[in-house]
């Protein structure tokens, strides 16, 4: 469907082709990196490798087929992974307003919706990708499709890559592959071993920004009657019995448990405590804005002045009708009584039920849902100025392989661009043909 600078053409294995610059993975952040650098230095040529006949399909399918390009106010604070003072100083290096004069200039102008994200004014994620495929054409970089890379070779020259069409040489490499979240796409976690065979140390990694599953044989398990119900909540992730992370979103109710932006940023948190084998459990607020004594006042105040109003029309005052409903199925209190006969035992356990009630999360639904990878290339093993790796002369890493993962919202394609940023102006400062500063 794409042809902007696709060349297929097989390399021998006697005599492969040769270019300053390999770049692994046509993805965001690679075909960004590809971009910059050759309009930065057209006088390096620069090959883009990708296993996919149509690179880009992470793309296509981000945002809703919409593609949440960035936010307007992006800090460290969005992201979890590595320390948070590379991270901040990598993300200054290539701002939301450059991200969006980059995309201006390439016809994808973006508009600023909920909560600070900004897509493309018309709405696909196809313009998004179009725009990065012609801008890597454009700027003359060279795109082989259905080239799997297979083995990574550091040699005294650079790089010798292997791939599923042939070999290239390379004086400098980047690693550009994702993470692990979406296989299908491309991001199978093959990066990774490129990585860890040319040095660097993989921290353990799991599904990130992924739906979570709930354990269904819980007795009236609260998603089996809310499918498809949302609503604002907060969500708790408690680990070894402390408060670690607190999360505030749209929640929504599924066959197999939770979803919605608040669910996907809380599973980060929910699977890295699991991964570790710490104890770890989920509650939910329905109510995040008020306080025990608050909700327990407004209780006792209503049984004093309403005292024949059912408790569910109630409850219904402060959730969805059907949400109040299953509260009080799952605390097992009759939704028909009026106000007048709660005890204040059921009162308190029902405002605890509103505030922190747990939910039994089993797992997530892994990779193959999961919009983000979390752990990958520590990042104190690259120079956050440049994204040259620290500990392979020649070789830089940016996007998804890193231990950087972000909210939903835009901040996981901000750090793409920053990244792509970062490193292709450290390979343009370099004279053709060297290797490493």
């Amino acid at each position: 469907m794409y042809s902007f600078g696709i060349h297929s053409a097989v390399p021998s294995d006697a005599d492969p082709l040769v270019h300053d610059v390999v770049i692994v993975g046509a993805g965001a952040a690679g075909l960004a990196t590809a971009i910059f650098l050759r309009e930065a230095d057209a006088s390096q040529s620069v090959c883009l490798l990708d296993s996919a006949r149509a690179p880009g399909a992470k793309i296509l399918i981000s945002g809703g087929t919409r593609c949440n390009v960035t936010n307007r106010v992006v800090s460290e604070r969005d992201f979890c992974g590595g320390r948070g003072s590379i991270v901040r100083r990598i993300l200054r290096g290539f701002t939301p307003d450059e991200t969006v004069a980059f995309f201006r200039a390439r016809g994808v102008p973006l508009h600023e919706e909920a909560d600070g994200k900004l897509f493309p004014d018309s709405g696909r994620a196809r313009d998004v990708l179009t725009a990065l495929l012609r801008g890597a054409s454009d700027a003359g970089a060279h795109l082989r499709s259905n080239h799997r890379v297979l083995e990574i070779e550091r040699n005294s020259a650079g790089f010798l890559v292997e791939t599923s069409r042939g070999r290239l040489r390379c004086t400098r490499l980047v690693l550009a592959t994702g993470g692990q979240s979406l296989p299908k796409t491309g991001s199978d976690g093959t990066g990774f071993r490129f990585a860890t065979g040319l040095g660097h140390t993989i921290v353990p990694t799991t599904p990130a920004l992924a739906p979570l599953v709930l354990d269904q044989t819980s007795g009236g398990a609260l998603n089996r009657s809310l499918s498809g119900v949302s609503h604002d909540a907060e969500l708790t992730v408690w680990v070894e019995g402390r408060r670690g992370s607190r999360l505030r979103g749209s929640l929504l109710w599924t066959h197999f448990g939770i979803s919605g932006p608040v669910a996907l940023n809380a599973s980060r948190h929910w699977l890295r405590a699991e991964a570790e084998g710490r104890v770890v459990h989920v509650t939910v607020n329905f109510c995040p804005d008020t306080t025990f004594d608050t909700q327990e006042n407004r209780w006792i105040g209503l049984a004093a002045t309403r005292p024949k109003a059912s408790i569910a029309t109630a409850l219904a005052e402060v959730v969805p009708a059907s949400v109040a409903t299953a509260i009080l199925e799952q605390l097992a209190i009759d939704s028909a009584r009026p106000l007048g006969q709660l005890t204040r035992a059921e009162r308190r356990a029902l405002v605890r039920g509103l505030l922190e009630l747990p939910i039994p999360v089993m797992g997530s639904r892994g990779y193959n849902f999961a919009e983000a990878t979390a752990g990958g290339v520590a990042l104190d093993e690259i120079d956050p100025a440049t994204m040259a790796s620290r500990r392979c002369p020649g070789l830089y890493l940016v996007g998804e392989m890193l231990d950087v993962d972000g909210r939903i919202g835009g901040f996981n394609f901000q750090w793409a661009w920053a990244t792509a940023y970062l490193a292709a102006r450290g390979l343009a400062a370099l004279p053709k043909g060297a290797s490493a500063p």
